[in-house]
């Protein structure tokens, strides 16, 4: 069992002012993998993704993980569902800028139900892993772009989701921390036996993935693994 898209299509306006952004969208993601979205500004990435995230709502189709039918649940399942089971990474960190580095991940660790104690463990764990062992007491002002990004990497995991959905997550980066945040990403999604979709253009990190996707007009344009 993984994620299974089936047949996704996502349409905004009506009539005349219709506009078909993703058409027919099918393809499978097994536990321990990572999927790279690739393609030109406006092909669908993001709208898939943010589909897939249950930000968005579809048009049609099917989508589930572990044969559960996730998008479709009542928006109070579905936001548990989002804070549980799946974690989310952006082009920008967005830090809390008045929370040291421990807290950002405390904090999300206590909204998804853990303990206080429990989830600073849990974060300390986490960062020590990463490399930030010196940057616990930290606040994000103080951190360089790439200490904010494995910031935001392990407090992505700090729910251990099923999932983890990246969208241009090295885009701020240079060519070696990039390389180095798409590495930790993978690794993560391997050891903990989850899915991992991730956006980019950059092709460097294309060696990563475990399939790499194009879309193209709100179609799969190529599937490579």
């Amino acid at each position: 069992m993984g994620l299974v898209v089936e047949h996704v299509t996502k349409s905004f306006g009506e009539k005349e002012a219709k506009t078909q952004v993703l058409n027919d969208i099918t393809f499978t993601a097994d536990k321990g993998e990572l999927i790279v979205l690739n393609g030109a500004s406006g092909s669908g990435k993001s709208t898939l993704l943010s589909i897939i995230g249950g930000l968005l709502g579809k048009s049609s189709g099917e989508i589930t993980l572990d044969d559960l039918d996730y998008v479709n649940l009542s928006d109070k399942k579905l936001t548990d569902m989002r804070l549980n089971q799946i974690g989310f990474i952006f082009q920008s960190s967005h830090l809390i800028p008045y929370l040291n580095v421990t807290d950002q991940l405390t904090y999300v660790g206590q909204m998804a139900g853990m303990g206080k104690k429990a989830a600073k463990e849990r974060a300390e764990k986490l960062l020590t892993e990463i490399g930030l062992s010196h940057r616990l007491k930290s606040y994000p002002n103080a951190l360089s772009g790439g200490e904010k990004q494995r910031v935001a990497i392990m407090r992505a995991w700090m729910n251990q989701p099923k999932m983890i959905l990246a969208d241009e997550p090295t885009a701020s980066l240079d060519s070696k921390r990039a390389i180095e945040v798409v590495k930790m990403i993978k690794n993560n999604v391997k050891e903990n036996n989850s899915i991992g979709i991730m956006i980019t253009h950059d092709e460097r990190v294309f060696e990563f993935a475990d399939k790499v996707i194009k879309l193209s007009d709100g179609r799969i344009e190529d599937k490579t693994s």
